[in-house]
């Protein structure tokens, strides 16, 4: 990852110690919570709220700086892994989320049967299992 202070300048965003210690927090937690990035900048930077914190995610997401994953029946997660078209392996037992690149060729995902006149980005896929802890800890 580029340094952050100049990521955030190559976006046109002002760099301050929140967005720093936000910016950080996800990509040392990768599908981390906004719970679990928050905690992290507090105890990177001391005091900030939540909603600094959901600020700060917000415009990151809107930069295209991190993204945004909203699994069905989860909490939010954020990831710095951005401008490729992977998907997410999610365990329904403890909640694991892990990267996978897409499943066939370059990007399958987005020629879909039918696209109604859409021009197509971005494909979110998710694949719901049981991650290999949980399946050895049934046995």
């Amino acid at each position: 990852m580029t340094e952050p202070a100049a990521l955030l300048r190559q976006h046109g965003i002002p760099v301050t110690a929140q967005r720093l210690a936000v910016l950080r927090a996800v990509s040392d937690r990768p599908h981390g919570t906004v719970d679990a990035i928050a905690e992290a900048v507090r105890g990177s930077i001391g005091a900030i709220s939540q909603q600094a914190v959901y600020d700060a995610l917000g415009l990151l997401v809107r930069k295209g700086i991190i993204r945004r994953i909203q699994p069905a029946g989860s909490p939010t997660l954020f990831e710095d892994r951005v401008g490729d078209n992977h998907h997410h392996l999610i365990c329904r037992t403890c909640g694991k989320t892990t990267d996978v690149d897409c499943a066939a060729g370059r990007t399958p995902c987005l020629n879909p049967a039918a696209n109604s006149g859409y021009e197509i980005d971005e494909a979110e896929v998710i694949y719901w299992g049981t991650c290999p802890a949980c399946l050895a800890g049934r046995q």
